[in-house]
């Protein structure tokens, strides 16, 4: 009986260990050249963007004291452009890919809980594509410089955010894939 209670035991760490692998962030993450808009091609279903439907964009500009201004937009399916601005800042420099972002008042910047995790997961070498989420792989965000995606590099960016262990089950697919 023991026998069978260590053989289970081993079998459910084994099988959970996928998930509790620690992501790891790009190693270095330029932020003025990943200044700019980029384009949702895909996402994990996150509260805010719930009314989102097409044309959805996120405009990163780096401001003077280090930090970047983050302005996201998209299309409802009345038509309806909705946006919301925030601000996003690295947590530290060591980790230089992650990133933490706000949409909160900058008067309730100094509660932690305001701050959510933004990290850069897979980065294309010319800026081109990114895989961004966080470490508890319940958000993840595949984004494009251009509002379409060639599918050969759409299927390596699922492949790779499942191998990470994201269960992309619910993925939306916002943007064009050809």
């Amino acid at each position: 009986m023991r026998e069978l209670f260590a053989a289970l035991s081993l079998a459910m760490a084994a099988s959970s260990a996928v998930a509790t692998v620690p992501l790891a962030p790009v190693p270095d993450l330029d932020l003025a050249r990943y200044a700019g808009t980029w384009h949702e091609i895909a996402r994990l279903p996150m509260w805010f963007q719930r009314k989102c439907e097409s044309n959805v964009t996120a405009h990163y500009t780096p401001k003077p004291d280090g930090t970047v201004a983050v302005h996201n937009a998209c299309v409802t399916a009345e038509g309806k452009t909705i946006a919301s601005d925030g601000v996003a800042r690295r947590p530290d420099n060591f980790a230089r890919g992650k990133l933490e972002v706000r949409f909160a008042p900058a008067w309730l910047s100094w509660l932690p809980m305001v701050w959510a995790d933004y990290w850069v997961l897979a980065l294309d070498d010319d800026y081109q594509w990114a895989l961004v989420g966080q470490p508890g792989r319940k958000y993840l965000w595949i984004l494009s410089r251009e509002p379409s995606m060639d599918r050969a590099t759409f299927e390596a960016l699922k492949k790779t955010a499942t191998d990470m262990g994201y269960d992309l089950t619910p993925l939306i697919v916002s943007g064009k894939v050809e």
